[in-house]
């Protein structure tokens, strides 16, 4: 009976320590700060400064810093153009008119990078335009701000224009004005 009890024990001893040693899943990595806003008190010319090389805007309002957000710009074969510009046109509901991506018949996307000019959609299927919500246009060769999808902030990810986080691309649509200044730099 004692070797009973001394074999269970060390079965026992086993078996927690095979518990101890498992890994349980912790909580997710908090999610990095896309944005800060705070442009209480601020007067003046709002201005924007897009650094292509930290992928990050800055703003200012009346000269003093009112917020910053990353970005993401044009991705290789896609330079986002350095330079200054001015806010051409705002839109709140745009859709690019030349990237979206395909879906077939059964609404399944068969290509989620689709380029108008290059890809059609399957029989029974269509191209769906990407949305570019908060359109801020700097070149009338299509280039400007908009709220978009940051994959990985700090790199660049977009066809050229300037991708904004979602929830600080309509601070800033309603901060900017048509003429507002805007500079980006490499």
């Amino acid at each position: 009976m004692e070797r009973t009890l001394i074999h269970w024990g060390l079965a026992g001893l086993v078996f927690l320590a095979g518990c101890a040693a498992e890994k349980r899943p912790g909580p997710p990595p908090p999610k990095p700060t896309l944005y800060q806003w705070n442009p209480e008190g601020l007067s003046g010319r709002t201005r924007v400064v897009i650094d292509l090389n930290r992928q990050i805007a800055e703003v200012t309002i009346g000269g003093e810093p009112a917020g910053w957000a990353y970005v993401a710009t044009g991705k290789e074969g896609f330079a986002t153009p350095a330079g200054e510009f001015k806010v051409l046109e705002k839109v709140v509901d745009k859709r690019s008119t030349l990237y979206g991506w395909t879906v077939d018949a059964d609404g399944n996307t068969v290509n989620a990078d689709a380029d108008a000019r290059k890809h059609k959609a399957p029989p029974g299927g269509e191209f769906v335009y990407a949305p570019m919500p908060y359109w801020m246009r700097l070149t009338w060769r299509g280039v400007g701000m908009h709220a978009g999808y940051i994959p990985q902030p700090g790199e660049p990810a977009s066809h050229g224009c300037i991708r904004l986080p979602k929830e600080f691309a309509p601070l800033l649509f309603d901060r900017v004005q048509i003429g507002t200044p805007v500079r980006v730099i490499r």
